[in-house]
């Protein structure tokens, strides 16, 4: 079994917290996660505690380590300040970009375009967030970063949705997000911030239902229960 480095183990729990492959509230086994990881559980409890200032983890003394949950008040947060961060940090970035970010950005763009494609939920949602991240480092401001690196974490999880798409109109969906990317790129490029705050905007609202979805999935059809069947329901 391969042993892992601290920032070998941080990545990866980091990568599937993010990815849902550890789904949000689920308890972490702290016995099981250093005999994956080939590691004490000392170097491993620091890493906890590196996701849990990130966000990624919340732990508690009786109770040890989960993952960060989803809740209904966290949400209603989130969907009401996500769009004014990303806006705000688009602006910025037009202003602070320096050329070598924009390569960065556009090296970015070309691994969440392939994923977005393939129709891989999990790796184009991390190249997604990958995408945004760099253009929050364009912005140059620590308190904004801060705020974005929060949401990403929710953003992230609740994104797959939108890149699993289930019929040909929501393929369609990511086909334009992948478009949209490309012109936000030209637009920080230009130095364009109105432009790159209404295309961040526009984006937003682009995968906004999709998201919801994962909070508040469709409800079951009427004919999955019959008549006979929901008489004698509880």
């Amino acid at each position: 079994m391969p042993r892992f480095t601290k920032l070998d183990c941080l990545n990866d729990l980091r990568r599937r917290i993010l990815s849902t492959e550890l789904e949000p509230g689920l308890d972490l086994d702290e016995a099981g996660l250093s005999e994956h990881y080939a590691m004490s559980r000392t170097p491993l409890r620091e890493v906890l505690q590196r996701l849990q200032g990130e966000g990624c983890v919340v732990m508690s003394e009786n109770r040890g380590a989960k993952v960060a949950s989803m809740d209904v008040s966290v949400l209603r947060t989130f969907f009401q300040t996500a769009p004014m961060v990303y806006a705000n940090i688009a602006r910025l970035a037009c202003e602070n970009r320096k050329a070598a970010q924009l390569d960065d950005l556009k090296q970015a763009q070309m691994a969440f375009a392939k994923a977005a494609k393939a129709s891989n939920a999990a790796e184009a949602a991390l190249a997604n967030h990958r995408f945004h991240a760099l253009i929050g480092e364009m912005a140059h401001n620590t308190y904004l970063f801060a705020s974005l690196a929060r949401l990403q974490i929710d953003h992230t999880r609740m994104s797959q949705t939108f890149y699993r798409p289930a019929a040909p109109a929501e393929t369609m969906l990511v086909l334009k997000a992948i478009e949209q990317h490309d012109a936000m790129i030209a637009a920080i490029e230009a130095r364009e911030g109105a432009l790159a705050i209404d295309l961040t905007l526009q984006h937003w609202d682009l995968s906004r239902d999709q998201m919801e979805r994962f909070v508040r999935p469709d409800p079951l059809p009427v004919h999955v229960i019959s008549l006979k069947d929901r008489r004698n329901a509880i």
